[in-house]
C-alpha cells in the first residue's frame, strides 16, 4: 500500500470516528430530551389521575391546603409521592410507576381496598419525608400554635422513628373527620324518643341478662359462663404461634359474666356524657360536691370513631386507663362489680370449649394472607370470613356486631373487629412462671404494659387465633398527641383496640 493510500484511509477513518461521536452525541441529546419529556409528562397531575382513579383522590386533594390556600400555590402529586431529586427520585419513580402500570392493566380498581392504603402504616410507603421537609423548612413559624410547637419540638428531638404524616396524614387529601383539634362537642347528642331506664337490671340468679344503664336509654347483653378448667395457650405444633403463647397450662376459673359484644360507642358515650369532663383540658382537676364522683375523659382530638360511625360499632382509641375508669363508673351506677376480663377469662370465653387454633375448624397456614404465594393466589376465607372481622374482610374499619356469627358461648367478635384490653400486666414469660396461680390467675404482679387479646380489623388470620397475645404500647400510641402532658384518656395513634366488660358473680348469686 502506498503512503498516499494509507494517509487517505487514515483520514477517512478519522472522519468516520468524528461522525460516530457526533451522531452518538446527537442521539444522547435526543434521548436525554425525550427522557426528560417523558419524565415530565408522567409526573403531571393529569397523568397521575389517569391511573389513580380511586374515589375522591382528585376531589380531596383540591379541598386541601396544598391546593386550596390563600397563596395560590399548588403542590402537585409527585412533590409528595416522590422524593426530591438527589434522594432516589428516578429509582422511586420507576418502582412506583411499575406498580401503578401493573395495577392499572391487571387489577380491578373497584376491588382494591383504598381505605386500607390510606392507613398510616401503608401511607408511609408512598409519602417521602424529604419531600415534606423540602417545602416546610421552618418548623417553628410565628403562626404556629403552642400545641403545634410542642409537637414539632417532639419531632425534632424524638429518638423514635416519626414522620410528618404521623400528624398530618390528611393534609393533602382532606378528610373532614381528621381535624387535629379538640372536639368539645363530641358525644353530646342523645337519641330521642327512647325509654330512659330508671334503674339497673336486678340479678338474683346466675343466668344471662340484659343490663340497663340508669339515666340512659342504653342497654347491653351479659352472658353467663359457668367457668371450669381449660388448656390455656398454644401447643408448640400450632402453626404460626409465637413464643409467648406457651407452654400450655391448665387453668381453672370461677363462674363469671362477660359482655356479648365489645363495648359500643352508645355504651361508652353514656359514660362520657355522665362524668362531666366536657370543656376540660388534660391535667385540669374537676372539683365536685360529691367527692365520690368519677371524673371521666377529657374531650378527644379529632374524631375518635374515624368517621366510620358510632352506635353499635365498638368504641375505640380510648386508653387502658379510660377503659378501667369506665368499668368503675359502670359498677357504681349499676351496683354490680364490673371490670376488664383477666387474660385467662378472655381466652376461656374466646375458645368456647375448643382446643384448636380458632373456635371453628381452620388451619392458620391456609387462612393467612402472608407470604408471596398467598398474596398472589389468596387464601380460603369462606369459613373465617363469616365469624371474624379481620384484614381480609373488614375494608380496614370496624363493623357492627351483626356482621359476624357468634361463637358457641354466644359471644361475638372475640377474635376480631378490635383487639381487647385485659386486666393483666403483660410479660412474654407469663406462662413459664411458677408464681402464676392455676386458679383464677390475674397475671404478673406488676409491669409497664397490659395484655390485649384478639385480633382486629387490621389483623392477619395468624393474629386472630384464640391463643394469640399482644400488649399495649403506650409511648408509641401517644406519639403524636401534641398535649403536654399527654392524654391519659385517648390514644392518638391507635385505632384498632377496644374492650369488653366482665361482671363478677358474688356469693349472693344462686345457680
Amino acid at each position: 500500500m502506498s503512503l498516499t493510500n494509507y494517509q487517505s484511509r487514515k483520514h477517512s477513518g478519522g472522519r468516520r470516528k468524528l461522525w460516530l461521536i457526533f451522531a452518538g452525541f446527537v442521539l444522547a441529546v435526543i434521548l436525554f430530551k425525550s427522557g426528560k419529556a417523558v419524565i415530565s409528562y408522567t409526573s403531571s397531575d393529569r397523568y397521575c389521575m389517569s391511573c389513580h382513579i380511586h374515589p375522591q383522590a382528585d376531589q380531596s386533594w383540591k379541598l386541601s391546603s396544598h391546593y386550596n390556600n390563600s397563596s395560590g400555590t399548588i403542590i402537585h402529586c409527585t412533590e409528595c409521592h416522590l422524593p426530591p431529586e438527589g434522594h432516589g427520585y428516578i429509582f422511586a419513580k420507576a418502582k412506583h410507576g411499575f406498580k401503578d402500570v401493573y395495577g392499572f392493566y391487571f387489577k380491578d380498581s373497584t376491588e382494591i381496598n383504598w381505605q386500607e392504603k390510606k392507613l398510616l402504616e401503608n401511607a408511609k410507603g408512598f409519602v417521602y419525608e424529604q419531600s415534606c421537609l423540602k417545602c416546610h423548612q421552618n418548623l417553628f413559624p410565628v403562626t404556629l400554635s403552642v400545641n403545634g410547637g410542642n409537637a414539632h419540638l417532639f419531632y425534632t428531638t424524638s429518638k423514635d422513628p416519626l414522620s410528618c404524616i404521623n400528624c398530618h396524614l390528611s393534609v393533602v387529601h382532606y378528610d373532614r373527620n381528621a381535624v387535629h383539634a379538640h372536639d368539645t362537642g363530641f358525644g353530646v347528642t342523645v337519641t330521642a324518643n327512647k325509654e330512659i331506664y330508671t334503674e339497673a337490671t336486678k340479678v338474683q340468679k346466675f343466668e344471662s341478662f340484659r343490663e340497663m344503664i340508669p339515666g340512659t336509654n342504653v342497654s347491653f347483653e351479659m352472658v353467663a359462663l359457668p367457668g371450669g378448667t381449660f388448656s390455656m395457650g398454644s401447643p408448640e405444633n400450632e402453626p404460626l404461634r409465637k413464643e409467648d403463647e406457651g407452654p400450655v397450662r391448665k387453668v381453672t376459673l370461677s363462674k363469671f359474666w362477660i359482655a356479648r359484644t365489645e363495648v359500643t360507642w352508645d355504651e361508652y358515650l353514656a359514660f362520657f356524657r355522665a362524668t362531666g369532663s366536657q370543656g376540660r383540658t388534660e391535667g385540669q382537676v374537676v372539683t365536685k360536691k360529691n367527692t365520690d364522683a368519677i371524673s371521666g375523659a377529657t374531650p378527644p382530638w379529632g374524631a375518635p370513631d374515624q368517621g366510620w360511625g358510632k352506635g353499635s360499632r365498638p368504641a375505640i382509641t380510648m386508653s387502658w386507663h379510660a377503659a378501667t375508669v369506665y368499668c368503675q363508673w359502670l359498677s357504681k351506677v349499676t351496683g354490680k362489680k364490673y371490670r376488664l376480663p383477666t387474660e385467662a377469662e378472655w381466652e376461656f370465653a374466646c375458645r368456647a370449649g375448643s382446643e384448636s387454633p380458632y373456635f371453628f375448624p381452620g388451619d392458620p397456614k391456609k387462612l393467612t394472607s402472608e407470604g408471596f404465594i398467598r398474596k398472589i393466589f389468596g387464601s380460603d376465607t369462606a369459613n373465617i370470613g363469616s365469624r371474624v372481622v379481620y384484614k381480609a374482610n373488614s375494608s380496614s374499619r370496624t363493623k357492627e356486631p351483626a356482621s359476624v356469627k357468634e361463637n358457641p358461648f354466644g359471644l361475638k367478635n372475640m377474635s376480631g373487629n378490635v383487639a381487647e384490653f385485659c386486666l393483666d400486666f403483660y410479660s412474654p414469660d407469663t406462662y413459664k412462671s411458677d408464681t402464676i396461680a392455676a386458679v383464677n390467675p390475674t397475671g404478673p404482679a406488676g409491669g409497664k404494659e397490659h395484655v390485649i387479646r384478639g385480633g382486629s380489623f387490621k389483623s392477619d388470620a395468624r393474629d386472630v387465633r384464640s391463643a394469640a397475645r399482644d400488649f399495649t404500647k403506650t409511648k408509641a400510641w401517644l406519639m403524636t398527641d401534641p398535649q403536654m402532658p399527654k392524654s391519659i384518656w385517648w390514644y392518638s395513634d391507635c385505632i384498632d383496640v377496644g374492650f369488653r366488660v366482665v361482671c363478677e358473680a358474688d356469693s349472693s348469686i344462686v345457680e
